[in-house]
């Protein structure tokens, strides 16, 4: 897989979990620990695309 395909990967599966912590916020029935263990990963993949992208 070439770079920009994993960038671009990386980035959908961004944008799906974005979505995903949008979803949990609206839901009453989601617990703050999901919303925060979907925030850490969203911010896990946001950092790898960074890191990927500056090299």
């Amino acid at each position: 897989m070439s770079l920009s395909a994993h960038l671009d990967e990386l980035r959908r599966k961004h944008q799906a979990l974005s979505d995903k912590v949008e979803a949990a916020q609206r839901s009453p029935a989601t617990d703050d620990m999901t919303i925060s263990e979907l925030k850490k990963q969203k911010l896990r993949l946001k950092e790898e695309i960074e890191r990927l992208s500056a090299g």
